[in-house]
């Protein structure tokens, strides 16, 4: 099977986010071949370059979206052959092009307005949003030239006759000239990957399945295969891009005005990626939650969890209390939605209930100077806490607070980070899917976690769960587990066993192995495409046509009830276009 893998911003790129995921899926399932699309959002995510990719990998096309101008490249057999590929930018449009390009434009930007003043992400105004939507994609298919015209001045007006018209909400109406022209920049970069030269017979039209790693800019690519060859479209998500969108608009440099039409247009984009997606696995009950909010049929969802190698944890045994039973360890990224200030209270609690009690943070403040600042608060938070004991920001010791990064000689590898105590206590306040915290029960380690994400999915009973933002139930818990070492043992057990069960890379890809073969099986067969191409290039690839083509002669008629029809349903479109069932190259409308 050719499995078209759709990423923004991960796969292949050293950096991305979705990157070990992508690398053990293709890896795990060599029986199928990946053709990789990756758009990617930096110059400085391509200048750190890309994984070294397996053999899995047919061909890859990127597309470096962050540019002022779009293109792609592309890279193949033999690895390293790169180009840049034209598609059109400075071509003018005619005049009945202009004509298809303004209505399709103002469909898109009305039925954004609607949303903006709703708030909810689908409505009656979202058949308009996928008029324009496909509309401008036919558009820059057939003539190109689409982001030049997205950057116009005519786009501008649209966009400014759809917040003064009448039924536009208090706060798209306050839109300004900035305004205006701050919306129609951030338009033309969200709608760049319909530019792209992705969607030819040779591309994502050859490919079995498309298998976007997220929702938003990586799906486009996927609704536009669906659209143009009826490839069907497998969605995952770990984290939602909607919900990351809303969470990062306060700090985003827009107006309300635009903030509101943006929110509109992701909120539009999600409901349709979720419409036209045959199967959509969340990867946690927490993104599923957030699905079904943007109308996703409960019928095609499906969770699969994120595949973890337990194998890099496996020395770590569950009697393994070198680093001390009295001890409590943080293992992750240090930034404030991890709460550290809040985890820094509680253990000034713990202490004054149990003074041989130590903290061990380990990792690394998040990139930038406002994670150099957060560490520094913590810090300087931790000796004001602990004024009459040594505290210091690497060493270990006796301080009852250590700050230290995995790779020394004490703690070589994260395995021995989640060794070096009894109890692993998670303090976030925002989480998706809590990968340390999987880690931890890996390890076999009680745990105390905060009442966020999947953290109560993922923990099922096997650890404590308390409320974020309150360090006084934090530290409750955690001294209930320092007082009692066989619960403290039980836990953990139960804890291993759990993550043994559904939290690996095996159980992951066992999943995805029998979704793709469910999905060809079911999805429309375009075998008469197929069989064209097949008689004019050679046989036909797997999956092309039903095994029953290749029957010699008639099948005999299957048993039915009196009175119905006696035709095979996978012959029924052969009979229909008076085609002979047995001959080869024929087909069903079903693989």
């Amino acid at each position: 099977m050719r499995i078209g893998l759709l990423t923004d911003g991960g796969y292949p790129y050293a950096t991305g986010e979705s990157r070990l995921w992508c690398d053990r899926l293709v890896r795990g399932l060599p029986q199928h071949e990946f053709d990789l699309y990756a758009l990617s959002r930096s110059a400085r995510q391509e200048q750190q370059g890309w994984v070294r990719l397996p053999d899995g990998i047919g061909r890859v096309r990127t597309a470096p979206l962050w540019t002022s101008g779009v293109g792609t490249r592309r890279t193949g057999p033999p690895r390293g052959l790169t180009g840049r590929l034209a598609t059109g930018l400075g071509r003018a449009y005619g005049r009945r092009d202009r004509r298809r390009f303004t209505a399709h434009v103002t469909a898109l930007v009305g039925s954004l307005r609607a949303g903006a003043e709703t708030g909810e992400p689908g409505g009656p105004a979202a058949g308009a949003f996928t008029e324009g939507l496909y509309g401008l994609a036919e558009l820059a298919r057939e003539h190109g030239g689409l982001s030049t015209a997205l950057r116009s001045e005519a786009t501008v007006r649209i966009v400014e006759s759809a917040c003064r018209a009448p039924g536009a909400g208090r706060t798209v109406q306050g839109a300004t000239v900035p305004d205006y022209l701050a919306f129609t920049v951030e338009l033309e970069r969200a709608l760049r990957p319909l530019s792209l030269d992705w969607y030819g017979e040779e591309s994502l039209g050859a490919v079995d399945l498309c298998h976007a790693a997220s929702g938003g800019a990586a799906a486009l690519p996927g609704l536009l295969a669906k659209r143009f060859f009826g490839v069907p479209l497998l969605v995952t998500e770990h984290q939602v891009p909607l919900r990351a969108h809303y969470l990062a608009a306060p700090d985003a440099p827009f107006r309300a005005p635009v903030r509101a039409l943006l929110a509109a247009f992701h909120g539009r984009l999600a409901c349709e990626v979720y419409r036209q997606a045959s199967v959509i696995t969340p990867g946690n009950t927490h993104v599923r939650r957030w699905q079904e909010r943007c109308g996703a049929d409960r019928a095609a969802l499906r969770t699969v969890y994120p595949g973890m190698e337990a194998e890099r944890f496996r020395r770590v045994g569950e009697a393994d209390d070198r680093g001390g039973p009295d001890t409590l360890v943080w293992i992750g990224r240090m930034e404030p939605a991890k709460d550290l200030i809040g985890l820094l209270h509680a253990f000034a609690e713990v202490r004054r209930a149990e003074p041989d009690a130590r903290l061990r943070i380990f990792g690394a403040p998040a990139q930038g100077d406002e994670g150099g600042a957060y560490l520094a608060h913590c810090t300087a938070l931790a000796a004001q806490l602990f004024p009459d004991e040594a505290t210091d920001a690497h060493a270990v010791g006796d301080n009852p607070v250590t700050f230290e990064e995995i790779g020394g000689p004490e703690v070589p590898d994260l395995a021995e980070a989640y060794a070096a105590g009894g109890i692993v206590v998670l303090s976030s306040v925002v989480e998706g899917f809590p990968v340390s915290l999987v880690e931890a029960m890996f390890c076999g380690r009680a745990t105390v976690s905060t009442d966020v994400g999947a953290v109560v999915e993922v923990v099922g009973g096997t650890g404590l769960v308390v409320p974020p933002r309150n360090p006084r139930a934090l530290a409750d818990a955690c001294i209930a587990l320092l007082r009692d070492r066989e619960r403290r043992a039980r836990l953990g057990a139960a804890a291993r066993a759990r993550a043994l069960e559904l939290f690996t890379v095996e159980q992951n890809l066992a999943a995805f192995r029998g979704i793709y073969l469910d999905l060809v099986a079911h999805a429309p067969a375009r075998w008469a495409a197929e069989a064209e191409r097949a008689r004019l290039t050679g046989p036909p690839r797997p999956f092309a046509t039903p095994p029953e083509a290749h029957v010699l002669g008639q099948l005999p008629p299957a048993p039915v009830a009196s009175g119905a029809s006696r035709v095979p349903s996978w012959a029924a479109g052969a009979e229909a276009e008076g085609v002979c069932a047995g001959a080869p190259g024929t087909g069903n409308s079903h693989a």
